[in-house]
């Protein structure tokens, strides 16, 4: 069963309605991103951070996985699937896929500020002040803020690195290091990047661009792909 590797971003979980990343102003859903999504916001007022990602974890709650998270599910039986995800949500998760890796961390789980390595997952869609880990610290969001290291890209890039085919789909592929996962694929392996608005990734061989959104773009990938499985 020949290796696929699907990198996702906020395109394909804009369409069950989770809004992209941030808008051309710098806000993110009203907030300035250096308030809520850095480890400088968090110190300088978590019950605000917390109560930003309560919100994003409600509304997750309340969308359904589209036909773009449910196309990469299906692609499990003809493939060994890996999708690594820039996404917090878990559409993915819901729509089925077994294998995701989450670079960016979860939405649906808590960390340690003294102990990074005690994560929990998180029971409904509240996270509070005075929620503490087992060692009496409080509870932060488990995601990668900005300024802070992206713990499993080493192994992201260990996947891209053996891939039979590479699927980018809903990515602007501006935001590093993630953007960069493509540069590991071999040059030989058949590539294709899925997204209305087409980023500029340079030559990079083998590779098909389509310029749709996800569901609808990644109709067109699977016709392609059933005829390499």
């Amino acid at each position: 069963m020949k290796k696929l590797v699907v990198l996702t971003g906020a395109g394909i979980s804009a369409e069950s309605g989770i809004p992209t990343f941030r808008d051309s102003d710098g806000l993110w859903e009203g907030y300035d991103v250096n308030e809520v999504a850095t480890p400088e916001g968090w110190r300088k007022n978590p019950a605000l951070v917390l109560e930003f990602y309560n919100q994003r974890r409600k509304r997750a709650l309340e969308v359904e996985p589209n036909e773009g998270h449910r196309i990469l599910a299906e692609l499990e039986k003809s493939f060994d699937v890996t999708i690594v995800t820039q996404n917090v949500d878990n559409l993915h998760e819901r729509a089925g896929s077994s294998n995701v890796l989450h670079l960016h961390g979860s939405l649906f789980q808590s960390r340690s500020t003294v102990d990074e390595s005690l994560v929990y997952e998180i029971k409904g869609w509240e996270l509070k002040l005075g929620d503490l880990c087992e060692k009496g610290s409080q509870l932060r969001p488990n995601i990668v803020w900005f300024g802070e290291l992206v713990p499993m890209m080493e192994v992201a890039a260990a996947e891209a690195a053996k891939a039979d085919v590479f699927v980018v789909v809903g990515t602007s592929m501006v935001v590093y290091p993630a953007a960069g996962l493509i540069h590991y694929v071999p040059r030989h392996v058949p590539k294709f990047v899925v997204d209305p608005n087409l980023p500029d990734v340079g030559y990079i061989p083998n590779l098909t661009m389509i310029a749709e959104k996800a569901s609808t773009g990644l109709r067109k990938v699977r016709e392609t792909l059933m005829k390499l499985a």
